[in-house]
């Protein structure tokens, strides 16, 4: 991968603050639209979600999950050039008490301040989701495999 395409895969997990984050449900692909947030290394995307909504439950019996972040619209004629990275990996809960839940839930509200009162809510919890490959589209003609060294490697741009 070129220099800039890695500037700005970094930039789009950066910049972008939704991720649709695909489960298996019944053995069918399920896709919901999430919030997230990244470590600085990008050596994992933190979601903070209901244990009552669907995708929660899938990845409960499932942790294979993949999240696609996406450039922001931004009314060009061909939205296909826009840059996307979709991400596979595992998903892992991660409870309120754990080792590292306090920096993760300071960085998520840094990110989303709104989101605090769900924090008081019995039912939400973060998921933790470590990469293991994915796929970068950078506009036409530019795609690439990633990999986590990827991800950790372009994270530094």
């Amino acid at each position: 991968m070129d220099a800039q395409s890695e500037k700005l895969l970094a930039r789009v997990v950066r910049a972008s603050r939704m991720a649709a984050l695909a489960t298996l449900r019944d053995d069918s692909p399920q896709v919901s639209m999430v919030t997230y947030a990244a470590a600085d290394d990008f050596s994992a995307f933190y979601i903070f979600v209901s244990r009552l909504a669907q995708h929660t439950m899938d990845m409960q019996k499932n942790k294979r999950v993949s999240l696609l972040i996406a450039e922001n619209d931004d009314g060009r004629p061909d939205p296909q050039t826009l840059a996307r990275v979709s991400i596979r990996g595992a998903a892992e809960s991660l409870q309120n008490g754990e080792p590292g839940y306090t920096p993760i839930k300071e960085m998520y509200l840094a990110r989303f301040p709104q989101s605090e009162p769900l924090f008081h809510l019995q039912d939400f919890n973060f998921w933790r989701i470590i990469p293991k490959g994915g796929r970068f589209i950078a506009g036409f003609g530019k795609a690439y495999n990633i990999t986590f060294e990827t991800l950790k490697k372009v994270s530094a741009r």
